[in-house]
């Protein structure tokens, strides 16, 4: 969530951006993606500030969404999301041909260098984690498969965008709003020549541009109508990730990311 985010929801969303004419289950769909986007529990009139509903018609359908367990109340009356959520997700991703492709890649890429391994997808000005394999070292990411990131300021995140045509790139950057998150993050200007270097490379780097301490290597991932965009990286701390060994790790990533889009194109591929 923002650190500034004065024209932002709870969420961490634009504040009145979901305030449309829906029927009940864009409604309805509308409250999970409040709670769930949220950075811990809600209250009732947390809620009620960013859904644009009348206070009887969220507070019954909330109480819908609690009943059927994919909103869970709290003992203080918070709003926190329901398990049942957590097993459709689990549900869904496990049956996932695109997981089943790149879980492998994944997993030989974590053993080769210790470190926490993430597979994540564009969507708008952000990137959605979609897999992570748990890094061998001591000390850990805290990222989490389904948490957003920004696309301007992470290895991932800028794999993807180099994999985009100029009108599309052009879109994204349009819609960002440049939150500095430390010295290092990038500014759009900075960012359009970052991805010119990175569509020659192949290769993306984070160097402590949306943490203090956090470093990675990435590449794109993308299959070939580009409806999927996203990237692949290792991730870990400044210390153990110097410079010397994001270069050497450059290009197992991007290998690992061939090997995806290869498999994507064979298991993903149309029919026949």
């Amino acid at each position: 969530m923002d650190k500034n985010a004065t024209d932002k929801d709870a969420t961490g969303k634009d504040a009145g951006a979901d305030k449309r004419e829906t029927g009940t289950l864009g409604k309805l769909m509308l409250l999970l993606d409040i709670v769930t986007h949220a950075d811990g529990p809600m209250r009732f009139t947390d809620i009620l500030a960013v859904a644009g509903q009348p206070r009887g018609t969220l507070h019954r359908q909330l109480g819908h969404l609690a009943e059927e367990g994919l909103l869970e109340v709290l003992a203080d009356g918070r709003y926190a999301p329901g398990l049942r959520l957590l097993d459709l997700a689990s549900r869904s991703w496990a049956r996932n041909e695109f997981r089943l492709i790149a879980e492998p890649h994944l997993n030989a890429l974590q053993q080769l260098t210790g470190e926490t391994v993430h597979l994540g997808v564009l969507c708008g000005a952000s990137v959605i984690y979609l897999d992570k394999v748990e890094g061998s070292q001591p000390v850990r990411m805290y990222s989490q498969i389904g948490n957003a990131s920004p696309v301007y300021c992470t290895g991932v995140g800028k794999a993807a965008l180099s994999a985009l045509p100029d009108d599309r790139l052009d879109a994204v950057i349009a819609s960002v709003s440049f939150q500095r998150f430390t010295e290092n993050t990038l500014t759009a200007e900075t960012l359009r020549r970052e991805i010119t270097d990175i569509r020659r490379a192949c290769n993306a780097f984070d160097r402590e541009e949306h943490e203090v301490g956090i470093r990675c290597v990435a590449a794109p991932v993308y299959s070939e109508d580009l409806s999927f965009v996203g990237g692949v990286s290792v991730t870990g701390p400044a210390y153990r990730l110097t410079f010397e060994r994001l270069e050497e790790w450059a290009l197992p990533v991007r290998k690992a990311a061939e090997s995806i889009m290869s498999g994507m194109r064979i298991g993903l591929g149309p029919r026949r």
